[in-house]
């Protein structure tokens, strides 16, 4: 093959994903509940290890490109869009009222707004650091974003709380350090009670997201099941307001089955919104998009998140490829990302209507008839009922690749 001129190579790549089928109209994919955050599409390929590879992007370019993928929701943390010297002033409204405009042009909404709590030099102690005037500002920040996601008609709120820990033990005082971020949540809460009650909208759905390494060495909430824990303990006013964003790719780094992470949740009625995305257990954040990794695990979350009904949030949060170009991420890497998903759900219905797991789980479920008080007895009336678990999970195969419509290959 000669070398492929850069003049040629858009024309190359937009005809080989027409080649890849497949794709949905972007009607079919507003369909959804799918955000898309500004912070993945303006990704720009740096990391500790990584120069930039990409050029800077605004949201005008990142809400515009959404709408024509059919991605109907945005999201963004508060200084992904406003300096941090801009909050709070003339400069925040006068970039707020932009990004309404610009939503209201292309037809998407706000779904979710996050406050930046990690980055910037304040947050070296954390939010929750022990000097009082670090804390005060963390809570002035909470409740600033809260009035943007108002002001944008959002939802959500979103924490990561990933600069809660410690390098070294001994620096800190846990329990008060634990204190003291659920002393920033409250003011969040009641910020949001006020601001709602002002402007005659439902208060945010507050939704905690754990990841268990990376920034600090330590880190306070690791898990979602620690923030269950958290958002029980008693140390938040509006406990009832606080739920969780568990993350695919935070669950599964630190060895976690994702569906049984939240299916926990769910029992707890705190399953409010879902970031999505794909990577490797016990590695580092590497937001793969989603299904590129583990699809067979990602249709049986689905399968657990249909069967509980969840309507919340599907969020977009993954980073493109360093080695995809800016006109790459918006016509390759989003819509196929949101392809795969689309695919997966639907996937997802046809294991719970599948005749062959509905009569397998039935047959579980309904057991063998033993009698309870003979143990024995009880283990030979399962035995075989017992081998149905791992039928069940070669039909659910069957159906990731199209063997139960006839798909097969000739050897």
């Amino acid at each position: 093959m000669k070398p492929v001129l850069a003049k040629d190579q858009t024309a190359l790549v937009d005809r080989l994903k027409g080649a890849c089928g497949g794709a949905y109209t972007p009607a079919q994919r507003r369909k959804y509940f799918l955000t898309g955050p500004q912070w993945a599409a303006a990704y720009e390929g740096h990391a500790l290890f990584h120069a930039p590879t990409r050029r800077p992007v605004g949201y005008e370019e990142v809400i515009r490109e959404y709408a024509k993928i059919g991605i109907g929701h945005w999201t963004t943390h508060d200084t992904d869009v406003i300096p941090t010297d801009g909050l709070g002033n003339a400069r925040q409204d006068e970039i707020v009222a932009g990004i309404a405009k610009a939503l209201k042009e292309n037809g998407l909404q706000c779904s979710m707004v996050t406050t930046e709590t990690f980055h910037h030099a304040v947050w070296a102690g954390s939010p929750a650091a022990e000097a009082p005037e670090v804390r005060e500002y963390a809570k002035w920040r909470l409740a600033n974003t809260v009035r943007i996601g108002h002001e944008l008609g959002a939802s959500y709120a979103v924490y990561w709380p990933g600069s809660l820990g410690y390098f070294v033990q001994g620096a800190v005082e846990e329990t008060e350090t634990l204190r003291w971020y659920a002393d920033g949540l409250n003011a969040a809460c009641e910020a949001d009670i006020a601001e709602a009650k002002k402007r005659g909208r439902p208060t945010l759905k507050h939704c905690l997201e754990a990841k268990p390494f990376e920034p600090q060495a330590e880190i306070l909430l690791p898990t979602s099941d620690a923030m269950l824990a958290f958002i029980f303990s008693g140390l938040l006013k509006h406990p009832d307001m606080v739920g969780l964003n568990p993350e695919y790719l935070h669950e599964l780094m630190w060895g976690s089955a994702v569906r049984a992470a939240l299916a926990r949740a769910l029992l707890c009625g705190k399953l409010f919104h879902f970031d999505i995305n794909d990577g490797y257990r016990l590695k580092h954040d590497v937001d793969i998009a989603v299904g590129l990794v583990n699809p067979l695990d990602w249709l049986n979350v689905l399968v657990l998140l249909r069967t509980h009904n969840y309507n919340g949030p599907f969020n977009l949060d993954y980073k493109p490829p360093r080695t995809t170009s800016n006109y790459g991420v918006f016509a390759v890497s989003f819509p196929t990302a949101v392809d795969r998903f689309i695919t997966l759900w639907e996937m997802a219905g046809e294991v719970s209507a599948d005749p062959v797991i509905k009569e397998a789980s039935e047959a579980l479920r309904a057991g063998g008839g033993g009698n309870p008080k003979d143990v024995e007895g009880i283990v030979e009336a399962n035995r075989e009922l017992l081998t149905l678990h791992e039928l069940i999970s070669h039909r659910i195969f069957q159906i990731l690749v199209g063997q139960h419509r006839g798909r097969a290959y000739s050897v």
